[in-house]
């Protein structure tokens, strides 16, 4: 199956417009995530769907894209795992995410955690401005550029992690949830090499 990439919009402070259209362009498909719809907007951008329950999207933004509307009304789950549910059922392969952090940290926090189950189908990437989270469930090799600051958060129990790439090594660690040791390394190639056997983990890197 060939990649299928998405755009996922939200509407927490994101990147700037120029950043934001560089990724609409680098998609398939461009989600507007509810209020995400007006920051699309304000970028310039068109998106090709607008998903959620809807209470955050402006009027103006709605009839503008009446015919992209897709109203999910549900409260057991969030406005992002409702566009991520969707793009799995489209055979998204690849979604970026940008504006979901920022603004309510109880939701910022939920949306990194809430990551971790949807890593188990299709990659995902977190795109600030200035820094990328990465949510793994498997081992990975993530392009990076050299001197750059990496951390690893553990969000389940991982087993056997090496890391080559960084200043700082691992060789088949076991790491729990709310270990600090894996904070603030410092990449030296250009290219990181994370493998595990069991866990789920978020890797954030600074830099674009």
């Amino acid at each position: 199956m060939r990649n299928y990439r998405a755009l996922l919009i939200g509407n927490a402070p994101s990147v700037p417009s120029a950043t934001l259209k560089r990724l609409a362009a680098q998609a398939d498909v461009v989600l507007a995530v509810d209020g995400g719809a007006d920051k699309a907007l304000r970028a310039g951008l068109s998106p090709n769907y607008v998903i959620g329950d809807l209470d955050s999207v402006s009027p103006r933004a709605q009839k503008m894209l009446t015919d992209r509307l897709i109203r999910v009304p549900t409260q057991e789950n969030t406005d992002l795992e409702k566009a991520l549910s969707w793009a799995v059922k489209q055979q998204v392969t690849h979604a970026t995410l940008v504006g979901f952090v920022g603004n309510r940290w109880d939701f910022s926090i939920g949306n990194l955690l809430a990551l971790g189950r949807w890593a188990r189908k299709l990659s995902l990437c977190v795109v600030g401005d200035g820094w990328r989270i990465f949510p793994l469930v498997k081992s990975a090799q993530i392009a990076c550029q050299k001197n750059q600051r990496i951390s690893l958060l553990i969000l389940k129990p991982c087993t056997g992690v090496t890391l080559s790439g960084c200043k700082y090594l691992l060789h088949d660690e076991n790491l729990l949830p709310g270990t600090t040791r894996t904070l603030s390394n410092q990449t030296t190639a250009t290219r990181i090499r994370l493998s595990f056997t069991r866990g789920t983990l978020l890797v954030y890197l600074e830099g674009n």
